[in-house]
């Protein structure tokens, strides 16, 4: 199995993303601090901060944004134009986004008619990556259970949240990349160009795709040039779609397991067996990925793991809603064989990972253990004195996360509304309590009004600060 190296600090520098903040447009609703799993977006002075290394690109932020003040990073088909031979890779959730399609044909040629010179699937090459799944899986399954890499968030969340874990990442190649090396080899023979004037592009149903061609885990280098997301390709499509298949080239290489994995448990169905464990939605499987450091499952071979929810078809990227995509991807199956790309066919193609899966503690409080426990122990102490109502208005998510970044020294306990008015308070008893003095005092007026004016002046500060 692959081993992880630790790193030490905060390694900001290393993370590439793809999920941006739009600050003209946000508005500063703390709509959005509330939906984040890793709790990486804060509020303060009316806009919202995205912290760049708790970011794990699930664009979860994108779909609850109500002002679309989070934007997604992809590239625009004009790039086409940018190489002289040109691959289009459609992910398999791009099939469900369609009505009444019963044969993705029509998709496939699409893509041609719309500019491409050439299709592959990226539902061809998840058939074949199930087919290495499952000859890895047998041949470790004293390593078991094994969580599948083909999600970039959740391998991403478990780099840098449960490096206990790392081992029991399935170090192969997702179906994406899988997929650009055969279309890359193919093109290549086929035109005789160099590699570089070739232009492999992924059409994406989610951000964190964008994330994994940037800055791939597991391979040093990503086959794929550009990548497109479906909802901008999607009405180009439509323009170009024909569904008189008499003029069709035969184009489709996939079958059930393949299209199967753009749904929640596609890629376990794939792998023949009943030992697995299937999970969709982040919230869910930050639970399962707990519970699996905890080691509450046994017998498990597989564990599938889908940041999105109904899998990716639930992609921020996508159109269609992903319950109706769902029951459209089980809808074109009826129409399908099992599989059409089988590795037999393709005995030049590594699977596996070349490269190592680091550590990252990007959560990790301090900068030692002893340091970390202390830090914990103030966190509590100051969760404890806080209101715990996870209101939001202090401009992080939980009182908790309100605590961690007090601690961090990134917040102050008065950014707690609460605390807030209970410091104003204390103030203003002390000020009735000066000017009592004050009346009172035979002597000491002069110093009276000089400490009553520094008390006013911290009152009004604080409240220009809340205002702004």
């Amino acid at each position: 199995m692959f081993i992880y190296r630790q790193q030490g600090g905060r390694s900001l520098d290393k993370f590439i993303h793809s999920v941006k903040l739009d600050e003209d447009a946000c508005i500063g609703c703390i709509n959005c601090i509330k939906y984040c799993p890793t709790q990486a977006i804060r509020v303060h002075n009316g806009k919202a901060k995205i912290t760049p290394e708790f970011c794990v690109d699930c664009g979860r932020c994108l779909r609850y944004c109500p002002h679309h003040a989070k934007i997604a990073i992809y590239d625009s088909i004009e790039e086409i134009r940018n190489y002289k031979y040109t691959v289009a890779l459609p992910a398999p959730s791009l099939y469900t986004q369609f009505n009444n399609l019963t044969n993705v044909d029509i998709v496939l040629n699409a893509l041609l008619s719309m500019g491409f010179d050439d299709v592959f699937e990226v539902s061809a090459a998840a058939e074949l990556v199930s087919e290495a799944s499952r000859a890895y899986i047998s041949e470790h399954r004293d390593e078991a259970p094994f969580i599948s890499t083909a999600c970039p968030t959740i391998v991403r969340i478990i780099r840098v949240k449960y490096p206990t874990l790392i081992p029991r990442l399935l170090p192969l190649k997702p179906p994406v990349e899988v997929a650009a090396e055969i279309a890359r080899k193919r093109a290549i023979e086929k035109t005789g160009l160099k590699s570089e004037d070739i232009g492999i592009f992924f059409i994406s149903p989610c951000p964190s795709k964008v994330t994994y061609v940037k800055s791939p885990l597991g391979i040093e280098k990503s086959q794929i040039d550009k990548v497109l997301a479906i909802k901008e390709v999607y009405p180009i499509l439509l323009e170009h779609m024909t569904h008189d298949e008499s003029k069709l080239k035969p184009l489709a290489a996939s079958g059930r397991i393949g299209i199967g994995w753009s749904n929640a448990g596609g890629e376990s169905a794939g792998l023949i067996t009943d030992n697995y464990l299937a999970c969709d939605g982040i919230m869910s499987a930050l639970r399962v990925l707990g519970d699996l450091e905890d080691e509450k499952f046994h017998g498990l071979k597989f564990v599938e793991l889908n940041a999105c929810n109904g899998g990716c078809v639930g992609g921020p990227l996508t159109v269609e809603n992903p319950y109706v995509a769902t029951a459209k991807s089980k809808k074109l199956h009826r129409y399908l064989p099992v599989a059409q790309t089988h590795a037999s066919n393709f005995d030049d193609i590594d699977y596996h990972w070349n490269n190592f899966v680091e550590y990252e503690p990007v959560f990790r409080l301090g900068h030692s253990f002893r340091e970390s426990l202390e830090m914990m122990g103030l966190i509590e102490e100051l969760t404890e004195q806080l209101p715990g109502l996870d209101c939001g208005s202090c401009g992080a998510p939980t009182c908790r996360a309100l605590a961690e970044d007090i601690v961090r020294g990134e917040a102050t306990r008065t950014d707690c509304i609460y605390a807030f008015h209970e410091y104003i308070n204390t103030l203003s008893k002390e000020i009735s309590f000066l000017t009592r003095s004050l009346n009172l005092s035979c002597g000491n007026n002069d110093e009276s009004v000089r400490i009553l004016e520094d008390y006013t002046e911290r009152l009004t500060t604080e409240l220009d600060k809340k205002e702004r």
